[in-house]
């Protein structure tokens, strides 16, 4: 039997406002409030809340057959206690069925798995402990931060105790292979995302132009059907927008997925939850990832996020303080830290020109330049706040003391040369 996995991927960064060269040091408070509440509110009405209730009554009408899993950041998260905790509830009723399951991913949906070991693994503990308080359950399946992976991050995320993962099927890495099976790494079992069928419900479900439009359930699910036999494991993985927001109620999204559990019976293919789906192979062919790859665009790789010399340098200057942050105690300077980490504010940063013409992050600024600006800004206010706590410079009083002492030492030393070179000569 062939077996269908939905996932969706749920992430809202906190926006920085215009903060300006003059605020360093005057202004400690870096958000834009009144964005993120509109932008959470629009959301949730738009998408999030239609989208839990189509959810809910699928697998209600299909008694239970319907699963679906999500990836939720820490970030998301606390917004929607604070501006939409009917979010929250509605995610619970999910959960209540049992038919739901909450993957795990780092906190500020953040790159640290490339940059900061221990960085990543907090982030990755932090979450799962969110999704433990508000939902009950605890994930066991890693999805990281734009379905980044490599070999490396396969053994940071096996250390951290899961034995599961869900990956990008990018053509490089898998060369003649098919997404529609599942692999390892190691002993770390691989869920990998079928490009083509995630992208036809994001990105071209709407498009009137494209050569299958309109998209049905049934010749959705009739694609998975007549696939060869040996490829039966489909994972669609896609942001939660693309019901609601990247295609409208009106474009009859909301419908095909209502549709989805009577097709699915009628060609004998399952639902199911990551954990059951890696459960079922014991064994699995292995798959290596030598450089990290990511979904976002057609190279499939992190130069999205750390492509030019705007994005690496803010990435370095942040990443430089991961140590001194750990060991700070000041609340509101550690969760200044997560969201500083979000991805977002880096993408806003390329320049790059994306070649399948569509952009996963919609900016806030008027060009990279202007995000990179704002971002170092508020960035070099946060290194301010990181050095009152633990300074990595010598203050001048020190200094003259410390080289006062050198000078003095370098004299002792001459002296007791010329003082043996003049025994020597007797």
């Amino acid at each position: 039997m062939k077996t269908l996995c939905f996932c969706f991927k749920i992430h809202q960064p906190y926006r920085l406002k215009r903060y300006r060269f003059f605020e360093i040091g005057n202004d400690h408070y870096y958000y834009d409030d009144f964005a993120n509440e509109s932008n959470t509110q629009y959301l949730s009405e738009t998408s999030y809340l239609e989208a839990n209730k189509t959810l809910l009554e699928m697998i209600q009408n299909s008694n239970k057959k319907f699963k679906v899993s999500f990836a939720i950041s820490g970030l998301a998260l606390e917004q929607f206690e604070q501006y939409a905790p009917e979010v929250i509830d509605s995610f619970r009723e999910l959960a209540k069925t049992g038919c739901v399951e909450f993957l795990a991913m780092p906190y500020a949906n953040s790159l640290a798995a490339v940059y900061n070991e221990n960085e990543f693994q907090n982030q990755v503990k932090l979450q799962s402990e969110k999704i433990k308080e508000l939902f009950g359950k605890t994930p066991s399946v890693f999805f990281n931060t734009e379905m980044i992976y490599s070999d490396e991050i396969a053994y940071q995320v096996s250390k951290m105790g899961y034995k599961s993962m869900i990956v990008e099927g990018a053509k490089h890495i898998l060369g003649w292979k098919s997404p529609n099976m599942l692999y390892q790494s190691g002993k770390l079992k691989l869920m990998v995302r079928n490009g083509k069928l995630s992208d036809d419900l994001n990105y071209r479900f709407s498009n009137w132009q494209w050569e299958e439009y309109p998209l049905t359930a049934d010749k959705f699910m009739n694609w998975i059907a007549t696939a060869p036999e040996q490829e039966d494991v489909f994972n669609v993985f896609v942001g939660y927008e693309t019901l609601g927001k990247f295609n409208s109620k009106e474009s009859g999204i909301f419908e095909f997925f209502k549709a989805l559990p009577i097709f699915a019976l009628e060609k004998d293919i399952a639902f199911s939850l990551p954990s059951e789906t890696l459960s079922k192979k014991v064994t699995a062919p292995q798959l290596s990832v030598p450089y990290p790859m990511s979904w976002a665009d057609e190279e499939k790789d992190m130069s999205a996020w750390r492509g030019n010399d705007l994005q690496n340098e803010a990435l370095n200057k942040l990443y430089e303080l991961s140590e001194r942050v750990h060991l700070c105690s000041d609340r509101l300077l550690k969760h200044d830290w997560l969201c500083l980490q979000a991805s977002d504010h880096f993408y806003y940063m390329c320049t790059k020109h994306f070649t399948n013409g569509k952009v996963a992050h919609e900016s806030p600024y008027e060009s990279p330049y202007d995000a990179f600006m704002n971002y170092m800004n508020v960035l070099s206010d946060f290194i301010a706040r990181v050095e009152a706590q633990y300074p990595t410079t010598i203050e001048n009083e020190e200094l003259n003391s410390l080289l006062e002492t050198i000078n003095n030492q370098e004299k002792e030393i001459k002296a007791l040369e010329n003082k043996l070179k003049s025994k020597a000569k007797k």
